[in-house]
């Protein structure tokens, strides 16, 4: 561990950037596994944060497009699985995820415009929630192909620009964090992660919760 933090501070000072030492043990591998997450039934702590690091590790000129094709990855695996719970749950599941006053709006949305739905809660950025619109495509009769197409070209495009962002204005965004809370690092991940955890319990007890409901009412129904 002491030398991939000396080998990550090296990298970092030799590209002139205060990257945080913490942020290098995630890469690309870390991207996918966030990224798979925010596009779960996994209610991530902090939305948007797929953006946030690649971002930050895009503001230190890494191979981008690994970065892109990491997030990009993750995002459909994660995609895909909300899609099948959706699908398998139909609409007594989406009812759990969507708040009454939304619903009849979002079902009516995604009935009409199925694939353009997908593509636009995919490429917009937060408070734009995802998951509604990922279960939708399931419940709602949304193909397997037309949807992991849909979605991942819209993910590929947002991640692009998130990347070159990185490039044109990532410098100034380590610099202000270097300035003002490069003292807090430690505390920031384990915060994170702390959160993080938290999240995954409970999106793995709402699901199996909203598996359970579903369930009975298909027994009901029949």
């Amino acid at each position: 561990m002491g030398y991939l933090q000396k080998a990550a501070q090296h990298h970092s000072h030799s590209h002139g950037l205060p990257l945080p030492r913490w942020l290098i043990h995630f890469g690309a591998l870390g991207i996918f596994a966030v990224s798979a997450l925010d596009a779960s039934v996994v209610p991530l702590p902090i939305p948007g944060s797929t953006d946030v690091l690649i971002l930050l590790l895009s503001a230190r000129h890494s191979t981008l497009w690994v970065l892109v094709l990491a997030g990009v990855s993750g995002s459909l695996v994660g995609g895909y699985l909300t899609w099948g719970a959706g699908k398998k749950g139909g609409e007594s599941m989406l009812e759990g995820h969507v708040p009454k006053r939304f619903y009849s709006r979002l079902k009516n949305w995604v009935k009409q415009h199925g694939v353009v739905s997908v593509c636009t809660a995919a490429v917009l950025p937060p408070p734009i929630p995802l998951l509604p619109f990922l279960l939708a495509a399931g419940a709602l009769g949304v193909s397997r192909r037309r949807f992991l197409w849909s979605f991942g070209l819209a993910r590929t495009a947002r991640y692009s620009l998130v990347a070159w962002l990185g490039v044109t204005y990532g410098r100034r965004v380590l610099r202000l964090w270097s300035r003002y809370l490069s003292g807090w690092a430690d505390v920031i991940l384990w915060s994170f992660i702390g959160l993080l955890v938290a999240a995954v319990a409970f999106g793995i007890w709402k699901y199996r919760h909203d598996r359970r409901g579903s369930r009975r009412v298909h027994a009901g129904a029949s």
